[in-house]
């Protein structure tokens, strides 16, 4: 048996928060959802992708529920802010998808000073989850 984006059930109502939906996995799972009637909050670092990426799916989908809330997942500060801005706008989270990550990248730290890949792929999401 294989599963497909059609298989999705209706997700009207429901309020889905997806990280790194500017791209890759992110956006097709920021897509299929919209598709299915979420509404789909797009949490990405960088504004311009995110702004593209809405583009993207409005293409295909004009009656899209989506909107764009600026996370940095390296950036302690910034999650918060993420995580205050989306629990203002929505009592109620349905779906988390912790899609955003980093690897293979030259050795760098985050804004808190943790090594990157750590502190985005595992303490942002978490901090974000939380």
């Amino acid at each position: 048996m294989t599963w497909t984006t059609a298989d999705i059930p209706d997700q009207t109502g429901r309020i889905a928060v997806v990280t790194g939906a500017n791209g890759g996995l992110g956006l097709e799972t920021a897509k299929a959802l919209a598709a299915a009637g979420a509404h789909v909050v797009m949490a990405a670092r960088d504004q311009g992708k995110a702004a593209d990426a809405e583009r993207v799916i409005r293409e295909r989908l004009p009656e899209a529920s989506l909107e764009i809330v600026a996370l940095d997942l390296g950036d302690q500060d910034s999650v918060k802010g993420a995580a205050a801005t989306i629990a203002d706008a929505h009592p109620v989270v349905d779906l988390l998808v912790n899609n955003a990550g980093v690897m293979a990248m030259p050795e760098r730290k985050t804004a808190d000073g943790y090594e990157m890949q750590l502190g985005v792929n595992h303490l942002g999401h978490w901090t974000f989850t939380a």
